[in-house]
């Protein structure tokens, strides 16, 4: 079986994508609607990883703050996660990073999802606090 893939979505697949982040943020973890969406989902670069049949099974934004970008609304179908579309969408993130001059990513990581990104490279920096309701730390790395 090939190990999946991910692509930045075109502006046609941005309503599944957000459909993906509302199922997971809003229906299955309780974020209020009304921040899971926010004015920087026009300007982010978006991400996602489709299974076999084609639907969107994990997905996230990557917004540009100088050399740093910011990765978020990592989100990954209940039940998809541990077969590689969330590694998959992070590493193309990483790429689009790259391309757009960034040095280092940092990212809001939910404790849960903590152990995912130390086996991407991400260091924890500064202590835990919550974000929506849900206790998260801020991780770093370096891009090569």
């Amino acid at each position: 079986m090939p190990s999946p893939t991910a692509q930045v979505a075109a502006p046609a697949d941005r309503a599944e994508a957000l459909a993906l982040r509302t199922r997971v943020f809003v229906e299955e973890q309780g974020v209020p609607p009304e921040i899971e969406q926010d004015d920087a989902d026009a300007t982010a670069v978006h991400v996602l990883s489709r299974d076999d049949a084609g639907r969107v099974v994990a997905t996230g934004r990557l917004l540009l703050d100088g050399v740093t970008a910011r990765i978020g609304r990592m989100a990954a179908d209940a039940g998809m996660r541990g077969r590689g579309h969330g590694a998959a969408v992070l590493a193309e993130l990483h790429r689009q990073a790259l391309a757009r001059g960034a040095t280092e990513v940092e990212l809001h990581a939910q404790l849960p999802a903590r152990r995912f990104y130390e086996r991407e490279g991400y260091t924890a920096v500064g202590e835990v606090y919550a974000e929506a309701g849900i206790p998260h730390v801020t991780m770093r790395r370096a891009l090569p």
